[in-house]
């Protein structure tokens, strides 16, 4: 059994598929790692440490897939990074699978059984494989580090000979994950924090951090939470409504942090034009959600820019990848976690469950086409 890791393609994108660590348990697995040159050296892991982990290093692309059972990835592989893989060659990977049907069939029609692991039922054997949360986590930290970095005055409260310096107001619009850390962060440089969410759930979790709770309580709140903990798309009225509570909030704040996302939907816009000309100049909005089209009417994707009346909007990709190295280890584990479930260890060899309910909900792509019954339709 052969497992692969091969460098990624995309120039934005300083993580690895797989750790030292992660390389020694798939070898007492049974199997064989090879690792493409270089491919940790953004995540600050020189080749030597995988050959002393007891993977070999393969060249190129090509070389490090040939004949591999298993191939790790971060992103969704380019069909030519899968030149050479044999057909029926697992690939476990960071999928971005909607509206992406196209890719999708390109990918299939190479042979190989696609996993996105961003499917990953949240259940409680698949808590360990959740790369959603695993690097949303660590977004929601660096949103907060980032927004320390943009603002020009210092967050905690400071009692001086020459003054007060008053703490920051930090405003937390979407509670999941990355939310969540986001809070936990903020509390600890000193920031005075208020968070909001469609969830009712929610709530609570944001007073057990120390923040204060900001949202329109109304029958359409308390009914919106999907059974899978994700967040429903809300009413138009109930938008507006929410939209004109926290206009007047965030005029008061000095850090937005927005990171509202719904799965295969465009991210909702939650901060208005007219919301940013309410900021006081200095302010900093960080989007967490610009890669799926943005929270903020003016952010733009891998930008930092500044509006009219001097706020800051934020508009980084890849905000995990911004900690390769921690983002690496986790979603290294992930990956284990789950391809650990697709290995028969007596015979050291891939064996999928075909009616495990992992498999059902990851499996994209299978003999050539399209094996995800909610991209079939797509395509």
């Amino acid at each position: 059994m052969r497992i692969a890791v091969p460098a990624e393609t995309d120039p934005g994108e300083a993580r690895v598929a797989a750790t030292p660590e992660t390389v020694k348990k798939y070898l007492a697995l049974g199997a064989q790692v090879a690792v493409q040159s270089q491919a940790g050296a953004k995540s600050g892991i020189p080749d030597a440490d995988y050959v002393a982990a007891g993977a070999v290093i393969a060249e190129d692309a090509m070389s490090v897939v040939a004949d591999a059972d298993i191939i790790l990835r971060v992103r969704r592989p380019h069909p030519k990074s899968l030149a050479g893989a044999k057909r029926g060659a697992v690939v476990l990977a960071i999928a971005d699978p909607y509206d992406q049907a196209e890719a999708l069939q390109h990918v299939a029609e190479t042979g190989v059984l696609l996993f996105a692991m961003e499917l990953m039922p949240r259940i409680t054997r698949a808590q360990v494989m959740d790369v959603l949360s695993s690097q949303a986590n660590l977004a929601g930290y660096r949103a907060v580090i980032d927004a320390a970095a943009e603002f020009g005055r210092a967050f905690p409260m400071m009692m001086t000979a020459a003054g007060t310096v008053p703490a920051a107001k930090l405003f937390i619009m979407g509670v999941g994950v990355a939310g969540l850390q986001a809070i936990a962060t903020a509390r600890r440089l000193g920031a005075i924090v208020t968070a909001t969410d469609v969830r009712p759930a929610t709530k609570e979790q944001v007073v057990s951090l120390g923040a204060k709770f900001i949202a329109v309580e109304d029958d359409e709140f308390k009914q919106a939470e999907t059974a899978g903990g994700y967040a429903k798309e809300m009413s138009a009225a109930y938008q507006e409504k929410q939209k004109a509570l926290t206009a007047s909030h965030i005029a008061k704040q000095d850090v937005v942090i927005t990171t509202a996302l719904i799965p295969g939907r465009k991210a909702p816009v939650l901060i208005t034009e007219a919301m940013v000309a309410s900021m006081r100049p200095g302010s900093v909005i960080i989007d967490l959600a610009v890669e799926r089209g943005g929270n903020c009417e003016l952010s733009k994707p891998g930008e930092v820019v500044t509006s009219e009346n001097g706020v800051k909007i934020v508009g980084h990709l890849n905000v995990a990848g911004r900690l390769a190295a921690t983002a690496s280890a986790l979603y290294a584990r992930n990956l284990f976690a789950f391809a650990e479930t697709l290995i028969d260890k007596s015979a050291k060899a891939v064996a999928i469950n075909w009616d495990d309910e992992l498999v059902k909900a990851t499996l994209l792509t299978k003999d050539g086409g399209l094996a995800h019954p909610n991209f079939q339709t797509a395509a």
